[in-house]
């Protein structure tokens, strides 16, 4: 396969290297990613500055093309400008941090995928369970397998796969589930300090307890030391509800 390999931790990050370690010597690998850490940009792009492209030797185990910008900007670029031909397939991550429920809409990692499958181009967001990526090398591994049937089997145009795995080795891990996406929101805060110059500031939080009420979703899979893979449509259309928006718009 011809691989795309980025992320938003940044190009020096373990876990995208660890992709690298794992693909690179059976597969052409590209690696372009963001100079530095763009965690929670979303769908963000660089419009009102240039970006710059530099290359980058990560500790001898390889060399990838850092980039100014967000991880949409290094997807759009590879594919624009300077990959010779559009990749097989772009896998985002592997991101330290579960990217489940209503974080997908804030995940630079699961941006970067969905942008390449606006390109038609199938693609993995790749995510950890927990801040210590102890166990990025067996999450690797599994990503290489779900690759191959991704690259045999294909994807839907507008479709890609948002993959969260508990940070366990493989054999202590209780299977595979196919899940939705969870939508209850966190229970939110924002922590009120004061600078030494007496201004206010805050920092947001949240409450990282997961809840599941219902066994089919992400959140629930990965708490219940589960993998889980959750098909992600681009088209954010609600197909069911058009009917009824229609007759009662022409009541209007």
């Amino acid at each position: 396969m011809n691989l795309l390999l980025t992320n938003d931790d940044g190009i020096f990050a373990e876990g995208l290297w660890a992709l690298w370690d794992q693909f690179s010597p059976n597969h052409t690998v590209h690696v372009i990613a963001p100079n530095r850490e763009r965690s929670a940009v979303g769908h963000g792009i660089t419009l009102h500055t240039p970006l710059r492209v530099e290359w980058v030797d990560v500790n001898g185990r390889g060399k990838g093309l850092a980039v100014s910008g967000t991880p949409v900007d290094c997807v759009k670029l590879g594919i624009i400008e300077i990959l010779e031909k559009k990749p097989d397939m772009v896998i985002s991550g592997i991101n330290p941090g579960a990217n489940i429920g209503v974080n997908l809409n804030y995940s630079g990692t699961v941006s970067a995928a969905k942008e390449a499958a606006l390109y038609g181009i199938p693609s993995i967001a790749v995510s950890i369970h927990g801040r210590s990526g102890r166990h990025y090398h067996d999450a690797a591994t599994f990503i290489e397998t779900l690759s191959r049937d991704v690259f045999q089997k294909g994807l839907p145009f507008g479709t890609f796969l948002n993959v969260n795995l508990p940070d366990y080795p493989l054999p202590q891990i209780a299977g595979i589930r196919i899940s939705r996406q969870a939508i209850s929101m966190f229970s939110e805060y924002f922590e009120r300090r004061t600078d030494p110059r007496n201004q206010p500031y805050f920092w947001q939080g949240c409450d990282t307890h997961h809840n599941h009420h219902s066994s089919d979703t992400d959140s629930a899979a990965i708490c219940e030391n589960y993998i889980s893979i959750t098909p992600v449509k681009c088209d954010m259309t609600d197909y069911t509800f058009m009917e009824d928006l229609k007759s009662r718009i022409q009541t209007l």
